[in-house]
This record gives structure tokens, C-alpha cells and sequence, in this order.
């Protein structure tokens, strides 16, 4: 049996940790030990799928993130975006590759990431870590990928 710690309430009800959250919350705080300022995303997605997640699936503006993992799906929430209703920008390929070159050269925060993400009109991205890619979605069906290099993690 998994061990379960106390994480939050949902709707009044207590929640625990699962295997699935335990192991996702090690991997990521182990990550953000080793990941450089300048060119961290591939550490950070390598720690990941070294720890057995699969996928990660982001919504904005919710900031909503979703884990696929050998022992099951997480979910994490962030901090939305927006509040109330808004309309959605158009898809900016040229604006999300900025914000994605501005991320990579350790020049803003991840918060920052995902605003100037939202502001290009992206509503969701998928990262594939066994195929070490991300892809990006507007509202329309627009999509951008980008892959990422694979690096390795000495324990």
C-alpha cells in the first residue's frame, strides 16, 4: 500500500498524497535542484521522464497542469491567469517563439512564461517527454512544436 499525506481539501473534503503525486512533487523539487538559469527546461523535462512521467498537459489561462505517470495522473493547479471572462488572442507563432527564446536564455520566471504563452494566443501545450518535444495550441487549431535536446542527468 502507498503511503498518503495530507496535501489539501477539495470541496471540504480532505485529499491525500497519492503515489502518483509523491513521486511527480520528488521529481520536480529534485529538477529545480539541478536545473541552470540559462537552458533548464531540458534538465527539468529530463528529471521528469526519468522519474516516469510520460506527459504533461498545461491549460491556459487556468494554469491548470495534468501528469501522466507510471503509478497514475496528477494534477497540479497554478495560479490562473486571468479571472472572469476574456477574449482569446489570436495565435502569434512569431510572439510564442520569443517568449519561448526570452524562457531559454534564463531571462524571465516560468509565471512570466506562461503569460507572454497566454498573450501569444496559445490555450494549451503538451510536452512528450519520450519524444522530448513540446507542442503548442491556439483556440483555432493552430499549433506550433518545438523539440528539445536530450541531456543527462548524473544522480
Amino acid at each position: 500500500m502507498s503511503k498518503k499525506f495530507l496535501i489539501g481539501t477539495f470541496f471540504g473534503t480532505e485529499k491525500t498524497m497519492s503515489k502518483a503525486v509523491d513521486n511527480l512533487l520528488e521529481a520536480q523539487k529534485f529538477a529545480m535542484s539541478i536545473r541552470p538559469k540559462v537552458g533548464g527546461f531540458p534538465y527539468l523535462a529530463e528529471a521528469l521522464r526519468a522519474a516516469g512521467v510520460s506527459k504533461n498537459f498545461w491549460s491556459l489561462p487556468s494554469c491548470q497542469s495534468i501528469y501522466h505517470t507510471k503509478f497514475g495522473v496528477a494534477v497540479q493547479q497554478g495560479t490562473p491567469l486571468i479571472s472572469g471572462a476574456a477574449e482569446i488572442a489570436k495565435f502569434n507563432q512569431e510572439a510564442l517563439i520569443r517568449a519561448l527564446r526570452t524562457d531559454q536564455a534564463g531571462e524571465g520566471t516560468f509565471p512570466e512564461f506562461l503569460k507572454s504563452s497566454w498573450e501569444a494566443g496559445v490555450i494549451s501545450y503538451e510536452v512528450d517527454f519520450e519524444k522530448r518535444q513540446v507542442t503548442y495550441f491556439g483556440a483555432l487549431g493552430e499549433s506550433y512544436l518545438e523539440k528539445y535536446p536530450a541531456v543527462e542527468i548524473k544522480n
